[in-house]
């Protein structure tokens, strides 16, 4: 416990995060320093301010696509700066040319977050230079100087990259391997004695959330890195196998569901399930030790308790099995088995997996055939998109309309202000406006909150420092501060900044505590005008996509089930893994997409909270699905487990699947009279009592069925 506060800041050091922050503050800060030096600041800072404007675009990702999207940045800013500089002389012409690129390049959220962080860009460079009146010679001059910063730049990066081409999948695969740990000691709380159950399962959704966002980062950068889908050196097939192993592990621990309640009611007095508790947050750890390991460079190693740990569980649910006496039921001891089992094939895959990490073995790693282009999304960048979206039915076209007036309004409000720094007013509408409501006040929120206290921890600095070398050190700190947080933490992000805007104007003879206090004033203009917007001009909310959320969900689970129902009974040689682990990512993409919308419904005016109870049923309902189903599936890969009597189970499998088209039917075209569907029942069921596997398997097929009976149950009610 006591190392855990170092192995944090070791982490963070170590990661994307704080790599993002240190390439961004030298690639910001060298402009200004070395031309300083030669008396030229006033140029230098200008270089800075283009290499600022393009580390908007450098997010974690292929170095393709970062490459590509710096390079059309580059020319954008150059293009915009010039047009800028040239009209901002007349105020009518500057609001129209606000107005419409705002609109224009808001619009550029169809595309994805790579090509909506363009858009900010350029907007980013059109507010700050709203005010910047030249001669048409030197805005020329000006806007060479931003394209030279943000070439600088971009050659910055792709240096950085190619110094080690592996360093962000390390880094992202690392992160993605920390948070299936979380996931996994959430799993384990259900196993404490007088547990919340609500409680775990909320904090289960937001971190499959947070788990496929990870996974769906590192598969953007594996897959896509040329030298590791070649599988051209031991380093990339080394990373390919740890995220593909990882993937598989991750479907173990979903599988893993099962009545809790009933588990403790059965067993708290025997106090097996804490050995359960124990033993799992033993595994999670674990998985950090190999999350740090892919980070540092070092070995990780499992603990050789953690492997007796499990040899004693066998030997307690022995115990309990030969001296049950009729106190625990069958399908009891069998959950804990099955646990247990499941236990022993997740720690099987770490040890696989610390195994990789051996110099000698991952010499020796061998080629694994997967078709990795299945497993990336493509992003096209189609006119046609953008024609469809032209029509208030569309959120993006709402977002881009609102973005556009509210931008407006914000000018109006800075020009009639009697303020030196009042694009910070735009500047804040720019940042806090988003698609949608919840996120435009989470953000709004973050904003206030760290530029007050930030305004006032810079304005103490100020006050009590006056040694310039020690100044400049705070700066450098604010400033790594500022971009390593960004993407982590906006607070802390806004929080560092807040200084370092600070200390900077004192550094250039601007300095005084009323700037801090008109930064204060206009971030409270700026995040008012804009919350304000997002309620009443065109508001996206998240109702409006409930129902498409729920098909995608219901169909993904569909397709789910028909490729694991496929693998017992198909013939060995006609089964194709690539289709069934395809249909998993989808269940994991849309039912992380459908637990961001719930949760960000509570961000939301209670008015606009419709369906909230059948929303949490509906979610509770898709995940006890895909856990089942995922735990069928476990059953033949990894159990070997072999069902007698294929026959009987497949009207049941039909069944489920007929259940899950009428819920699907019931989303699209409500209907006013409920339909009966009955449940198929097992024949010969008590023939299957002695044959456990046999049990298990018909057990689980009969348990996917009810919850898609209650499915499509909950779903005759919606009336979306």
């Amino acid at each position: 416990m006591l190392n855990q506060p170092i192995r944090n800041i070791q982490d963070f050091l170590l990661s994307t995060y704080f790599a993002d922050g240190l390439r961004i503050t030298i690639g910001v800060l060298c402009p200004s320093l070395i031309l300083a030096q030669f008396g030229m600041l006033q140029y230098g800072m200008t270089l800075s301010l283009g290499a600022l404007c393009i580390s908007v675009v450098d997010s974690p990702g292929p170095i393709i696509h970062r490459r590509n999207a710096m390079l059309v940045t580059t020319i954008l800013l150059f293009v915009i700066s010039i047009i800028t500089g040239l009209t901002n002389k007349n105020i009518y012409v500057t609001g129209t040319l606000l107005v419409v690129c705002s609109f224009i390049f808001s619009m550029f959220f169809l595309y994805g977050n790579r090509a909506a962080s363009i858009g900010t860009s350029v907007l980013l460079i059109m507010v700050l230079s709203i005010d910047d009146i030249r001669p048409w010679q030197e805005v020329v001059y000006y806007a060479l100087l931003i394209l030279a910063g943000s070439i600088w730049y971009t050659l910055l990066s792709y240096f950085v990259y190619r110094l080690r081409p592996y360093r962000l999948v390390q880094q992202t695969l690392s992160d993605s391997i920390h948070q299936v740990s979380e996931f996994l000691r959430a799993k384990a709380k259900f196993y404490h004695e007088n547990t919340d159950y609500e409680k775990n399962y909320a904090a289960l959704l937001q971190l499959q959330v947070h788990v496929h966002e990870k996974q769906d980062e590192v598969r953007d950068v594996l897959f896509r890195t040329r030298e590791i889908v070649r599988e051209s050196t031991p380093e990339g097939r080394f990373l390919l196998l740890v995220f593909v192993d990882m993937v598989d592990l991750f479907e173990q621990v979903m599988s893993t569901y099962y009545n809790y309640k009933q588990l403790h009611e059965q067993f708290d007095s025997a106090g097996i399930l804490h050995q359960y508790e124990k033993i799992i947050n033993k595994i999670a750890g674990s998985l950090d030790e190999i999350a740090f390991a892919l980070k540092s460079g070092g070995t990780p190693t499992l603990s050789s308790s953690l492997i007796k740990d499990v040899a004693i569980l066998k030997e307690e649910i022995n115990v309990l099995e030969a001296n049950a006496d009729n106190q625990y039921n069958t399908l009891g001891l069998i959950a804990l088995k099955n646990i247990e089992v499941n236990i022993e094939n997740i720690l099987g895959r770490v040890k696989t997996i610390t195994g990789y990490f051996n110099k000698k073995e991952k010499k020796n790693l061998k080629h694994r055939d997967i078709e990795v282009e299945k497993f990336v999304t493509k992003q096209k960048f189609d006119f046609k998109i953008l024609e469809d979206n032209l029509t208030f039915n569309s959120s993006t076209f709402r977002h881009s309309l609102r973005v556009a007036i509210v931008m407006l309004i914000g000018f109006v409000v800075a020009k009639s202000l009697d303020f030196a720094h009042s694009y910070w007013i735009l500047l804040t509408i720019l940042v806090i406006s988003k698609p949608g409501f919840s996120l435009t006040k989470e953000r709004n929120y973050q904003r206030i909150i760290g530029t007050v206290v930030g305004a006032f921890i810079g304005m103490g600095v100020l006050i009590y420092i006056h040694d310039k070398n020690t100044l400049f050190v705070i700066l450098l700190i604010c400033m790594i501060g500022c971009y390593s947080f960004q993407r982590k933490n906006y607070v802390v992000s806004v929080l560092f900044m807040t200084p370092y805007i600070l200390i900077l104007f004192d550094f250039l003879g601007m300095g005084s505590l009323s700037i801090a206090r008109e930064r204060i004033y206009d971030t409270l203009i700026g995040s008012g005008i804009a919350l304000l917007a997002s309620y009443s001009l065109f508001p996206n909310w998240e109702h409006e996509k409930l129902k498409e959320a729920m098909l995608d969900t219901i169909k993904a689970n569909r397709n789910y089930f028909k490729e694991v129902t496929l693998l017992y009974f198909e013939q060995e040689q006609n089964q194709n893994l690539t289709n069934y682990k395809l249909a998993r990512k989808e269940v994991y993409v849309n039912s992380s997409n459908l637990a961001s919308l719930f949760q960000r419904m509570f961000s939301e005016p209670k008015s606009k909270q419709l369906y909230i109870k059948e929303l949490h049923q509906f979610t509770v309902f898709n995940h006890l699905l895909s856990s089942y189903i995922a735990t069928l599936l476990l059953y033949k890969k990894e159990h070997d487990f072999v069902y007698l009597n294929k026959e009987e189970l497949k009207p049941i499998s039909e069944n489920t699947i007929y259940l899950l088209n009428q819920a699907t039917e019931n989303l699209l075209s409500p209907k006013e009279e409920f339909i009966n569907v009955p449940l198929i029942r097992r024949k010969n069921v008590n023939e299957l009592a002695s044959e456990s596997e046999n049990m298990s398997i018909a057990e689980q097929f009969d348990l996917i069925q009810k919850v898609a009976y209650d499915i499509f149950k909950l779903t005759e009610k919606l009336k979306i």
